[in-house]
């Protein structure tokens, strides 16, 4: 995943190539797991209040973060359609004579 997509495609890729390399233990896969999370999403983590015992519930926490940033992505590109444009810094006083 690194800096770009969604984590529900990154856990997708993860559980293939999971299936395909056998079983690690849970602790190798959630070692893992992180190294391949965007850097948006490990800073979220770092201040996250609990630990995590399974990938599973890993898994589901990012999936959580990731989608709670891209909904306030969304939020914020409608918040800039809305405001009105900013021209000069004398626009908001009267002409003067």
């Amino acid at each position: 995943m690194k800096e770009s997509g969604h984590v529900s495609l990154y856990i997708a890729d993860f559980k293939i190539l999971m299936s395909i390399t056998g079983d690690w233990g849970e602790r190798a896969y959630i070692n893992v797991y992180r190294r391949g999370l965007a850097s948006i999403l490990l800073d979220q983590l770092a201040s996250y209040p609990c630990t995590f015992d399974t990938l599973h519930e890993f898994m589901d926490i990012t999936l959580e973060l990731d989608t709670r940033y891209h909904e306030r992505q969304k939020e914020e590109g409608r918040n800039q359609e809305r405001r009105p444009p900013v021209t000069g810094s004398n626009s908001s006083r009267p002409p003067q004579d």
